[in-house]
């Protein structure tokens, strides 16, 4: 099927990985998935969450929040004031398993990462590119630290993105965009390390069952998407 800018199967769309866009956050990234947009910004705090007083092991802890601003859509969408809604706690809570899974919260000592991933514009993947890009922003922050001698270098584990694929018309797509997704029979979050693990698969038949073929199809493009993804924030943080 043809894709909009004449985009292969396989292709990503065009990635950018804007760092440092905020003056006042530890770490700021602006990560773009084409036209999706997601502002990912890092508050590091000397403290950890009251709850984890009462642990027994001695170590930090990372957690994150996701929304949609009121136009990041072409409808308006009311500013979720009082409590969020399901979907985006479920987001909020994948972006900080992931993001969680890269870190040795015992190297962090008592402190804790407050992520915020605001979506500026969504058209699609955008749980996926704030994941991507929270790492980032997650790696500037604390190469700070660690340059300053104040966290040892084992405190970052793991590199890890994140891409969307699915079933569109019976063809496997990567990185979806809105209209796609909206059209997918089919389709998958994917999580992953640089080292080539999966973190999280998040797959639903939205309008008919998965074939085991179809699932393998579907990692497969998304473990090529992924690789590439690793090569953006790597140019990012150097």
């Amino acid at each position: 099927m043809a894709r909009a800018n004449g985009r292969k199967a396989n292709q990503l769309r065009p990635i950018e990985f804007i760092t440092d866009f905020t003056k006042y956050a530890e770490g700021s990234v602006l990560a773009k998935y084409g036209d999706t947009q997601v502002l990912c910004n890092v508050t590091l705090e000397d403290r950890v969450p009251r709850w984890l007083h009462q642990s027994p092991k001695n170590h930090g802890w990372l957690s994150a929040e996701y929304a949609l601003l009121p136009r990041s859509t072409d409808q308006r969408n009311a500013r979720e004031q009082r409590w969020p809604k399901g979907r985006t706690q479920e987001i909020s809570r994948l972006i900080g398993r992931s993001l969680r899974m890269a870190l040795d919260l015992d190297a962090l000592g008592q402190r804790q990462l407050l992520v915020d991933c605001d979506v500026l514009q969504a058209d699609g993947g955008t749980r996926t590119a704030a994941i991507s890009g929270s790492w980032i922003a997650v790696n500037l922050a604390l190469q700070r630290l660690i340059h300053k001698g104040k966290l040892p270098t084992q405190v970052i584990k793991h590199q890890i993105a994140a891409v969307s694929v699915g079933m569109v018309k019976g063809q496997a797509l990567l990185d979806l965009d809105y209209p796609e997704d909206s059209k997918a029979s089919a389709d998958m979050n994917v999580v992953m390390t640089r080292d080539g693990d999966f973190i999280e698969v998040q797959g639903t038949g939205e309008q008919r069952p998965m074939s085991r073929a179809q699932v393998n199809e579907l990692l497969d493009l998304a473990v090529g998407g992924i690789d590439e993804l690793f090569l953006h924030q790597e140019l990012a943080v150097l």
